[in-house]
């Protein structure tokens, strides 16, 4: 966290700097007397020695720290039983010095649905809402841009993080563990955001959208990505009470809808440029969780419905421009 105040200067933060400081300040405090998960997460670093890799790669499906070569027998059983202990792992693959994280999703999937639409991330200021692990934003890493922010308030996930930040050591990443509406006021700062699977969690999903606009430099660009009901009827589904067993599911747009709530927002040149219905090949059980996943989710005699009746989980992918 305090590499964001030491590089204030390169990365032009200082019309914020005074909320940013108070909030690291806070942050560390909190996790130097961290108690619960934030408290078992953080032994668990802690005790992970710092391997070095003999090289890195960002370019193919399982981001690559590392070879098995590089460390003894004995230290790979130990960092497994400590990568283990991070479960669950919901965003990857991973191969961390051989050890093979076949994570839930397969987010190398998405990013290939996602990559080819992007405008050039080189030197770009980028804000990543809801990052997990910082999987997207390892990759977005290799596009060169000049810093990529993530917020993301769950322990593990942001403990993963750090774990992967530890021999990646990428000094234009960086994390806060925080949610979204607690990052300072940054007016027109960033070149890109992108905002995948956050928005349906969101009771206010017009006022979120209309928050990331404001910290959006004119002309930059929004990666939307969120569950869709795939029509363009202009209707928005509120479930009654869960959602493919998921309590915080508020509102899931059709194509329409969500096309209105981005005009509302102040966006324009809006497309959807990828709906795709969420496959079992995608997200899946593996031994690096140990919830339930997409197939205990939908109707056992009828795949194309949630557990409760509802549409099966489609996925669309927006992307837009501030003015």
């Amino acid at each position: 966290m305090e590499r964001l105040l030491q590089q204030k200067n390169r990365l032009k933060i200082d019309h914020c700097y005074n909320e940013f400081e108070v909030l690291i300040k806070e942050k560390r405090a909190f996790l130097d007397h961290a108690k619960g998960n934030f408290l078992k997460y953080k032994k668990i670093l802690e005790s992970i020695p710092d391997f070095i890799p003999s090289s890195i790669d960002f370019k193919h499906e399982a981001i690559t720290i590392g070879d098995k070569s590089d460390l003894t027998t004995k230290d790979a059983s130990f960092l497994n039983e400590k990568l283990e202990q991070l479960c669950p792992w919901r965003k990857g693959p991973f191969n961390l010095f051989g050890i093979k994280i076949d994570s839930e999703w397969q987010s190398w999937m998405k990013w290939d649905r996602v990559e080819p639409h992007l405008g050039n991330l080189k030197g770009r200021r980028i804000l990543d809402i809801g990052p997990s692990n910082g999987y997207y934003m390892f990759k977005m890493a290799g596009h060169n841009p000049l810093m990529v922010l993530g917020v993301e308030p769950q322990s593990s996930f942001y403990f993963q993080y750090l774990t992967l930040q530890k021999f990646l050591k990428q000094d234009n990443v960086f994390c806060l563990p925080i949610p979204h509406d607690q990052l300072p006021k940054m007016d027109k700062y960033f070149d890109t955001v992108f905002c995948m699977g956050v928005l349906y969690h969101r009771k206010s999903p017009v006022q979120m959208l209309k928050d990331i606009f404001d910290s959006m430099k004119p002309g930059g660009e929004l990666v939307l990505e969120n569950l869709i009901i795939d029509s363009k009827q202009n209707f928005c589904l509120f479930p009654k009470d869960r959602y493919a067993k998921m309590r915080n599911i508020f509102f899931i747009p059709d194509l329409l809808v969500m096309e209105s709530w981005l005009l509302r927002a102040g966006f324009t040149n809006i497309r959807c440029v990828d709906v795709t219905k969420t496959s079992i090949e995608e997200q899946r059980k593996t031994k690096w969780i140990q919830t339930e996943t997409l197939k205990d989710f939908l109707d056992p005699n009828d795949p194309n419905k949630t557990i409760e009746g509802y549409p099966a989980p489609v996925r669309a992918i927006f992307i837009a421009n501030a003015t």
